[in-house]
């Protein structure tokens, strides 16, 4: 089970108990969150009222049982009050003409009763990845399209950082392709839109897309868009992301994490600029700034055969390093100062101040999780400071610093794998269960740390 799946609740709507039980139970044992409802208007209630991820509906009900307008009735409704949440709709009676209407009224996918269970589950676990996709694109174009009006400042006082601004400067106004490398958390993603509000391209949009994020079989799709009808859940043409930043900046963050299977796909483009939609016979013809990021080992992972040699060189025709935040440590008084004014407005907490004795312990601190985890520390101690100081007590710097910088006399000589288990295993203590927190403790991204923790067995509920 995922620990996204045990967060998604499926709403059964249907007026036969044993068929819900049933339901109910296959469900649950795949890691979903189940709610019942017997009608149509129930479920209508139930899906205003809660938090619902996907709905399963009956289509025919004992006032009705061969028309399916109750289940007609339900999507229409569900149209007049704005629900987008993803509807499955099933039916005893095979009707051609019923899942057609239930299509046109909104329906994602239509399964015939009794279902074949991996049919079911497969049909869910689609639309929840497909509707979690298209949310991700709506945020991210909507973000995008903000930060497009908003200048991006970035606190360059320390020599390492003065020299990667005065870089980026350099070829900001030109069409140069930029790799940006160092680790989780350092910026990388503020300096690509540093990039682009400094750039020719400034007016246009700015596309920031986690590759990481990308399920293989959606990669096509996603990057460069697809046509109606090109595949089962094609109910309608969509663009991609070359689309979407056409005439702007394309940030593809996390690139070595694009599978070798699809990555010869994205070398096509920046070689050629050409690309096809899914299902499409015309050629379309990128004009975007590329701009990439990520924490990878490149060498490494061409060496074992995970990236393509040519792909790596068409990525860095100007690669830039980001510094470590414990390599700019006259950054830290700024950014603290910065951070803590966003996180005091964001809370209410307008004219907190944080003391010299604070900013003096941010720069004794090693920061493994970089500025994303300096940012974490501020914002907590924002929430639980009780005066109108940041001190360095409000910090809660020792119990990291302790797990972060271990001794050779403490280290223990054992397999990287165990040591790797023990390591999550007390952040996750540390944090008591809050992935993102621990991921940040050990300069995780979000993603890498939810696949160790599968790696290794850990259930993040266990703390």
């Amino acid at each position: 089970m995922s620990d996204s799946q045990s967060n998604q609740t499926i709403l059964i709507i249907d007026d036969q108990a044993d068929v819900r039980l049933s339901a109910h139970f296959f469900l649950s044992n795949h890691g979903f969150q189940v709610q019942e409802a017997d009608s149509p208007s129930t479920g209508l209630e139930c899906i205003q009222t809660q938090d619902i991820s996907l709905v399963l509906l009956d289509m025919n009900y004992t006032l009705d049982t061969t028309s399916g307008e109750e289940g007609l009735y339900f999507l229409k409704q569900a149209q007049k009050l704005g629900i987008h949440v993803p509807i499955v709709v099933m039916t005893a009676w095979s009707s051609v003409d019923l899942a057609v209407r239930a299509m046109q009224l909104g329906a994602k996918d239509f399964v015939e009763k009794p279902w074949d269970n991996q049919r079911l589950l497969q049909v869910i676990k689609q639309q929840l990845r497909v509707c979690s996709l298209e949310t991700q694109l709506k945020r991210a174009t909507e973000h995008n399209q903000s930060m497009s009006q908003s200048t991006v400042s970035f606190v360059a006082e320390s020599p390492a950082m003065k020299k990667v601004l005065t870089q980026l400067e350099r070829v900001a106004k030109t069409d140069a392709t930029i790799l940006l490398t160092g680790e989780n958390g350092t910026g990388k993603s503020v300096l690509a839109q540093y990039v682009h509000q400094h750039s020719a391209r400034k007016d246009q949009r700015f596309v920031s897309v986690n590759m990481g994020a990308i399920p293989e079989s959606l990669f096509e799709s996603e990057m460069f868009g697809h046509v109606k009808g090109a595949f089962t859940d094609a109910k309608e043409s969509r663009e991609g992301r070359f689309q979407l930043a056409e005439n702007g900046t394309l940030f593809l963050d996390e690139i070595a994490t694009v599978p070798l299977s699809q990555q010869s796909k994205l070398l096509r483009v920046l070689e050629t600029g050409e690309f096809e939609s899914v299902g499409a016979s015309k050629t379309q013809h990128a004009n975007i700034r590329l701009i990439s990021a990520s924490n990878a080992e490149f060498f490494s992972c061409i060496s074992s055969g995970a990236f393509r040699q040519d792909l790596f060189y068409r990525l860095n025709t100007i690669e830039i390093q980001v510094p470590p935040l414990r390599e700019r440590l006259a950054d830290i008084p700024i950014l603290a100062k910065q951070i803590l004014e966003k996180h005091a407005q964001r809370y209410g907490r307008v004219g907190l101040k944080i003391t010299d004795n604070a900013v003096e312990a941010l720069k004794r601190y090693s920061w493994p999780g970089n500025v994303r985890e300096l940012s974490h520390v501020i914002e907590r101690a924002v929430l639980l400071c009780d005066t109108q100081h940041v001190d360095v007590q409000d910090l809660q710097l020792n119990t990291a610093q302790d797990f972060t910088s271990p001794t050779s006399d403490t280290l223990p000589l054992i397999p990287l794998d165990d040591a790797e288990k023990q390591m999550i295993l007390h952040a996750m203590d540390v944090t008591k269960g809050q992935v993102q927190e621990a991921a940040q403790i050990l300069g995780l991204s979000k993603s890498a740390m939810y696949r160790r923790l599968e790696k290794h067995d850990i259930n993040p509920k266990h703390f």
